[in-house]
């Protein structure tokens, strides 16, 4: 079948008249967690990571992927047609296309499914011929909607009290365009949990000094008119509004230098910090109940793990989770986003298995933790490993955040650690964490190498930490607290302790013990 879709996007190619064809993962509204069966990309490929896009020319399939997607790239592609670009920390796939394409190549991309901002970096170096439609599309059913509403009391901020704040400098003539979905969300205080691993309402909205609508993925003709009526000054994202929105306002469009929605929702109220850490209580206590569970069970699998995670999640009110959990035994860890818990990975002694999960309660903002635990007794590398991250953690959650602090910073630490303390074979791919609300993976803030991380720390921000290190021939382990920035120091909402048999206390110093101290009780 796959054979069959490139033979007819090799006559696209042609029909087109263009040199290489984007193929993406997202849909219209650019999300990254979209369902694989309206994913062209994993359609075209046969990968199923949560990103990384696809490139088609005349004679082969490029897939860029970033340092969390190596390993299970190579694992789900069929390499006779595609060609794995693995994309190294701190490179983009725009970087990778210049090396690869020459200059001024005529690419085709997907209107709707490539950002403005996207299409305007792409044509600093290629022609781009934007398209209508996609010609990988699947047919899918719509989902319904099942929105409702947050109480002010968990949001800490009305609808009206967002609004009035939003639009306080608006003149009569002023618009403003929201299409991140999380945004939208955010803004009316309304959730839709009936999707998987989500808690935003699918929809797109229009601001005015007079008043706001949204409208959901039903409503998209109606929203397309709007836009259509509107003059005057048009204030967009250029990184979350589609190419095609763009293309119906770009007489009148004027690119914001801050989103102020997205602004507003990175840095939480004091509501739904308490919120939070009550929806985190829950997270570790459906955790802790799945590792006694591993611990006094034989002859489980991944997936009965899983299972009985998604049941403890349940169990403590949970309203459904965040993403796909992450249960992944011995060499499956080093896959950072392995997600086929699988019922054939029997758990034996001495087996190390990493669990990645999180939850939504009646908030609606994403729980994310990541534990190791072992079966049994540990190896000596296991236990090196283990103590090489956790001393990672450490160091990254104790770092002196001063008032230009960013995430750069505190990423550039971690890895100074990592570098003191290399353990041969075992490497650390990917950012050291990433903002949380509605959805789990938010932006402000960012803990990385990349040039995003480098937006100064707020109060009241929430941000994962999360080093890890993992070698394929062995496994991986990854720590993650989810933390917020209060009264100029990070916290943890995550108070779940780590595993002592897991812990090398040689290698700590007495300043790492004591810092360990904080997480020893659950």
């Amino acid at each position: 079948m796959m054979n069959d879709l490139l033979v007819n996007l090799r006559q696209f190619i042609s029909d087109e008249n263009i040199d290489l064809l984007l193929v993406n993962s997202t849909n219209e509204f650019l999300v990254e967690y979209n369902s694989l069966e309206e994913n062209s990309r994993y359609a075209l490929t046969g990968f199923s990571g949560s990103t990384g896009d696809a490139v088609v020319t005349f004679d082969k399939v490029y897939l860029f992927v970033d340092g969390r997607y190596h390993i299970q790239a190579d694992l789900e592609v069929d390499h006779d047609i595609v060609t794995v670009v693995k994309l190294k920390t701190g490179e983009t796939m725009f970087g990778k296309m210049k090396e690869l394409f020459p200059e001024r190549s005529l690419l085709g991309l997907v209107a709707r499914k490539n950002s403005q901002a996207r299409v305007e970096s792409f044509e600093k170096f290629f022609r781009v011929k934007q398209l209508d439609s996609d010609p990988v599309e699947q047919e899918f059913v719509l989902p319904e909607d099942w929105i409702e509403d947050i109480d002010t009391s968990l949001a800490g901020r009305s609808f009206n009290q967002k609004f009035n704040k939003i639009t306080s400098k608006f003149t009569s003539d002023t618009a403003l365009i929201l299409t991140n979905a999380e945004d939208v969300s955010y803004l009316f205080n309304k959730r839709d949990f009936s999707k998987p691993f989500a808690s935003k309402i699918t929809a797109k909205a229009i601001v005015t000094k007079s008043g706001a609508e949204f409208f959901t993925r039903r409503q998209m003709p109606e929203f397309e008119n709007r836009l259509k009526s509107l003059t005057g000054k048009i204030y967009v994202d250029k990184k979350s509004i589609n190419a095609y929105d763009y293309s119906i306002i770009k007489d009148y469009a004027v690119e914001m230098d801050k989103n102020p929605v997205q602004a507003m929702r990175a840095v939480k109220t004091d509501e739904e910090l308490e919120h939070y850490k009550e929806a985190f209580k829950k997270t570790d206590s459906a955790l802790s109940a799945v590792r006694d569970y591993i611990e006094n069970s034989d002859g489980i699998s991944e997936y009965d793990i899983s299972q009985n995670l998604e049941e403890e999640f349940k169990r403590f009110g949970a309203k459904g989770l965040s993403f796909k959990s992450i249960v992944a035994k011995d060499k499956n860890s080093a896959l950072a986003h392995y997600s086929k818990a699988s019922k054939d990975e029997i758990i034996k002694d001495g087996s190390l298995i990493l669990i990645d999960c999180g939850a939504y309660y009646e908030g609606g903002l994403a729980t994310d933790i990541t534990r190791v635990f072992v079966k049994g007794q540990p190896s000596a590398l296991q236990k090196k490993v283990y103590t090489t991250v956790l001393k990672v953690f450490l160091h990254a959650f104790n770092y002196p955040v001063e008032v230009e602090t960013c995430g750069f910073d505190i990423d550039a630490l971690a890895r100074k650690i990592f570098n003191e303390n290399k353990i041969d074979g075992f490497v650390f791919n990917h950012g050291l964490g990433h903002g949380i609300g509605i959805s789990v993976h938010e932006y402000p803030p960012n803990l990385s190498n990349n040039e995003i991380a480098k937006v100064k720390l707020e109060e009241n921000m929430c941000f994962s930490i999360e080093p890890g290190l993992y070698n394929q021939e062995h496994f991986g382990v990854r720590l993650e607290n989810s933390c917020y920035l209060k009264d100029g120091r990070i916290n943890s909402f995550v108070k779940m302790n780590y595993e002592k048999k897991l812990i090398d206390f040689n290698m700590l110093t007495e300043q790492e013990k004591a810092w360990l101290k904080d997480f020893e009780v659950l």
